[in-house]
């Protein structure tokens, strides 16, 4: 190590710190350890960024590994930051010299992003992903400051800043993937997809399609919206309603908590059945326990034309079903319940046992949290839902939440609602619609949703 100069460099881009090498060290400069960072960042974001050289003269090839060794470790104490203790993932750099057609001599090392921290933002938000690009000797290092390398080496820093976002959360993604899939694997996350989803959908997507394919950002987008849609299974026959098949009505029963939209949401429904599909249609609120609720129901039912019966104990309940006999659809409304409320969860399965609906769906509001969510439809589990809607979408700050639940619940999608007009503001579930509000979101969201919803029921 006799005789060796070892200095570090630092420039807004790659090319004026190469320069500062050139300039000060000659062309027989070796570049030892390069990295990219950030000054001036707020939790690991925003920022301007920054390129470290770490370059030496004098050095021979036995001591290669050596220096290299040294310039990863002063190119630590220089960050402030301990190096990582063993990289998560490791780039093999043969494959990298081959993919980016490096000279003779020239050789790179890749370390992957450290683990995340006990924040849970990932440490190469502080710390960003190191490369080395070292050589064996001094002639294949003047290489280096060639235009087209200078080009490979630019290319490789937006490799690594790919690298860089994909560890935003909980580390880098599960699956390696090409540039417009990990756009979109970023999106799923940043609009609240599971972690674990998103892995799904990546790894399904560069599975199924070809090289070719996945370097087209339409191809990938639509595989992407299919493997979504894939996961939000959606009842297609729940917009024409039929009198059963053991010819008694169509018995619809709406449960949920409090405050999600069941009673809005029946009087949509009743209005969609009776104005559009010229059914006859009969209600039955079973909500006596909300001030009000019923004088709201009833209010509905006159406009919309149809009768209502109060049924507040099963044999009500069983007498009211009796009663509309004849009707095509029977829509029942039930009181809201606390999933934590497992007196008031019984009396509401009583209910339903008396009542024998052919479909039950578990009400939920889309401004609720995942786990919410998925503790509501384990409580109401025992009223053995079949499908599930969703309320409340224009008031949803995103959606990603909501395929998560689905694949939770397990139960058919069925309606969405957003707004509070009667009786339009509702559609049928449908899972092309979500996935795209899942995967791209919308500028308005009341607005887009809501013209969604009319054009869909005009």
């Amino acid at each position: 190590m006799a005789g060796m100069t070892l200095k570090t460099y630092r420039a807004p881009t790659m090319a004026e710190a190469l320069t500062s090498v050139k300039k000060e060290l000659g062309k027989d400069a070796v570049i030892l350890h390069t990295r990219t960072y950030k000054v001036g960042t707020f939790l690991g974001f925003f920022g301007k960024q920054m390129v470290e050289i770490t370059a030496s003269v004098g050095v021979g090839i036995a001591s290669a590994r050596e220096v290299r060794q040294s310039a990863r470790q002063a190119a630590s104490l220089s960050s402030g930051h301990e190096p990582p203790a063993k990289p998560a993932a490791a780039i093999r750099s043969a494959a990298l010299e081959r993919a980016y057609g490096l000279p003779p001599g020239v050789h790179i090392a890749v370390k992957a992003p450290p683990a995340t921290s006990p924040t849970g933002l990932s440490a190469a938000s502080a710390t960003p992903a190191r490369a080395a690009v070292s050589s064996a000797n001094s002639a294949a290092a003047s290489a280096a400051f060639t235009p087209d390398l200078r080009d490979e080496l630019n290319a490789l820093k937006q490799m690594m800043g790919q690298v860089l976002q994909s560890t935003i959360r909980d580390g880098a993604p599960a699956v390696a993937m090409p540039p417009g899939l990990l756009k979109l694997y970023l999106k799923l996350i940043q609009n609240d997809v599971s972690r674990e989803l998103a892995d799904e959908i990546a790894s399904d997507v560069r599975d199924e399609l070809s090289p070719g394919e996945l370097a087209d950002e339409g191809i990938v987008r639509q595989a992407v919206l299919r493997r979504l849609e894939s996961l939000i299974p959606a009842d297609a026959s729940i917009a024409t309603p039929a009198r059963d098949q053991d010819g008694r009505p169509l018995t619809v029963a709406l449960i949920g908590p409090t405050g999600v939209g069941k009673t809005t949401t029946l009087a949509k429904l009743a209005a969609a059945y009776r104005l559009r599909h010229g059914k006859r249609v009969a209600l039955i609120t079973a909500d006596t326990y909300r001030i009000a609720a019923v004088d709201q129901l009833r209010t509905y039912a006159n406009i919309i034309g149809v009768p209502l019966k109060v049924a507040g104990t099963p044999e009500e309940m069983d007498a009211a079903c009796q009663e509309f006999a004849d009707f095509d659809v029977v829509l029942i409304d039930t009181a809201g319940r606390s999933p934590s409320d497992h007196q008031r969860l019984n009396e509401l399965g009583e209910l339903l046992d008396a009542a024998r609906p052919h479909q039950v769906h578990l009400v939920l509001a889309a401004v609720a949290s995942e786990s919410v969510m998925v503790r509501t439809a384990e409580r109401f589990s025992a009223m053995r839902p079949t499908r599930m809607i969703f309320t409340k979408l224009d008031e949803a700050a995103s959606f990603g939440v909501l395929v998560n639940v689905a694949q939770r619940v397990g139960a058919k999608l069925s309606y969405v609602t957003a707004g509070q007009e009667v009786p339009d503001d509702i559609e049928p579930g449908r899972s092309d619609r979500l996935a795209r509000l899942i995967l791209d979101g919308r500028p308005d969201q009341h607005t887009a949703i809501a013209q969604l919803a009319r054009s869909a029921a005009r």
